[in-house]
């Protein structure tokens, strides 16, 4: 069953097919009261960093590397339990990410459609680009072990 997941933006009047509606903004959209914005839940965790959102600065040319970063702030444990969460409401109803820019495609709503709709699991939603290898986890760094003067460890 394919999941229902939409990307609105958060200044267009709610559609009765919206199912569960939720904004995935860090912060409260201009102009907007929270009555006016028909909003079933709010989820700022989810919601990539001020310091991303502030380089990405909306620029379609930076939103693959955008993407990237972003996929790799949801391993975190608050984005990743908010992502588990969305992953619960889609299984069972449609879905609808609000976002309050202006380009959806080019949005952390757009990442997060892509994740909700394929079901990779949510403590790894950035597979492994294609020829890369896994980061290893380094040893002994800093300085060698110490040893005395027949070469044994001390």
């Amino acid at each position: 069953m394919e999941r229902q997941v939409r990307l609105r933006r958060v200044y267009d009047d709610p559609s009765s097919d919206d199912g569960t509606r939720v904004l995935v903004d860090r912060v409260w959209p201009r102009g907007l009261t929270k009555a006016a914005v028909h909003l079933d839940e709010w989820m700022k965790d989810i919601a990539p960093s001020t310091p991303l959102r502030r380089w990405y600065g909306h620029r379609p040319e930076r939103f693959t590397e955008f993407r990237d970063r972003y996929l790799v702030e949801i391993r975190d444990t608050r984005p990743a339990a908010a992502l588990d969460r969305l992953r619960e409401l889609a299984r069972t109803r449609t879905v609808t990410l609000l976002t309050a820019t202006r380009d959806v495609e080019h949005s952390q709503a757009a990442v997060l459609g892509d994740l909700l709709r394929d079901g990779r699991a949510a403590r790894d939603p950035a597979p492994q680009a294609p020829g890369s290898t896994p980061r290893r986890r380094r040893v002994n760094v800093g300085r060698p072990p110490r040893t005395d003067a027949q070469g044994a460890r001390a």
